[in-house]
């Protein structure tokens, strides 16, 4: 669980579809006591709808976070939102109908986060998509959903994954909140081995782990240390 001997844990969480309905991803993020991007997560839904994948960031956020500790939540999505805290009560009275009648779309998700939601003590606050002067965290969910819907592929901190790149449909002029990672080449055999700085601590395929700030390099299960990436390399 995240967010333990806390006395308040503030996140953001983001869907992404390219197409709607389309390649669709979902993301959430953790902030340090700082409110500096600190632990997250990103996985693949497949074909799905941006809804489906705002909501499905919602329900892992809360799956991941304890639920002893109060949770500011971050998000973009007024449908999410309203979803969740407006219309939910209403729904749960009318036998999960509309005010027209018609079933309510994504029923499933939305009674898992209902149950998420019980007992603890969430606030939601809304902010703008794709600000260039945005929230920080907001803007790292919305790039972490981004890259996983396109690739479809998971994912995170704890999989020592470097920080998500900017979104391709983020509107030009937007500046970059953190640094880029330092690439230079590799030693060895790989010959254009790129190797980055772990943005996250993380555990290679030989079965060590490596620290934030250490050198990382790419292979064929994920990132790991550079000298099993040359050997792996040949």
């Amino acid at each position: 669980m995240i967010g333990a001997m806390r006395e308040r844990v503030v996140a953001a969480c983001d869907g992404a579809s390219k197409g709607n309905p389309g390649p669709a991803a979902w993301a959430w993020v953790v902030a340090d006591d700082s409110e500096i991007p600190d632990r997250w997560e990103a996985g693949p839904l497949g074909r799905a709808t941006n809804n489906v994948a705002e909501l499905t960031a919602l329900e892992r956020l809360l799956a991941a976070t304890d639920p002893a500790v109060p949770l500011e939540i971050r998000m973009d999505s007024q449908y999410a939102m309203k979803a969740v805290t407006t219309w939910l009560p209403g729904w749960k009275r009318n036998g999960w109908k509309t005010s027209a009648g018609k079933p309510v779309a994504n029923q499933e998700l939305v009674v898992r986060i209902d149950a998420l939601l019980d007992g603890r003590s969430v606030e939601f606050r809304y902010v703008p998509a794709h600000q260039v002067d945005g929230d920080r965290l907001n803007d790292f969910a919305d790039r972490a959903a981004s890259q996983a819907a396109t690739v479809q592929e998971a994912a995170g901190s704890a999989l020592g994954s470097p920080e998500p790149p900017p979104a391709p449909d983020a509107p030009a002029g937007r500046a970059p909140r953190r640094k880029a990672p330092t690439a230079r080449k590799g030693g060895g055999g790989g010959g254009g081995t790129r190797t980055i700085k772990a943005k996250f601590a993380g555990r290679c395929l030989c079965g060590r782990s490596y620290a934030a700030g250490e050198p990382i390099a790419k292979n064929a299960q994920g990132w790991g240390h550079p000298e099993c990436r040359t050997a792996a390399a040949g």
